[in-house]
């Protein structure tokens, strides 16, 4: 018996590198959805609510970085899980939300889908 995919919403404004998380995910049996923003993300879980877990960057264009939506996700939705990362900025003591991993870039895509799973099995 085969459970449903997770579903993972991809939040990175550097095209590139969005591409290349997704197709590792898609690969690894992951439902992806992306967004190049933290607006555009909002408006993709509004529209989704299968999603079940934020992978997102810290540095984004727009009013709301990572930490933002990060924060706004855990208060919104509380149930979706949420792995905040970055290749420029790392988190201090209490900018993350409680229970959020920081995965630092470039990515380890084996890590990045045993934290996937780590974070869904909680």
């Amino acid at each position: 018996m085969h459970s449903e995919p997770v579903t993972v919403l991809v939040v990175e404004d550097e095209a590139l590198i969005r591409l290349a998380i997704v197709d590792e995910l898609e690969v690894a049996g992951f439902q992806v959805f992306e967004a190049d923003s933290a607006a555009a993300a909002i408006a993709i879980i509004e529209h989704h609510t299968d999603i079940r877990m934020i992978f997102t960057d810290i540095d984004m264009p727009g009013t709301m970085d990572g930490l933002k939506l990060a924060a706004f996700v855990r208060d919104r939705w509380p149930p979706n899980k949420i792995i905040v990362t970055s290749g420029r900025v790392i988190p201090g003591t209490g900018e993350l939300p409680p229970d959020v991993p920081f995965l630092a870039k470039p990515y380890d895509f084996d890590l990045v889908i045993r934290s996937i799973h780590a974070a869904m099995n909680e």
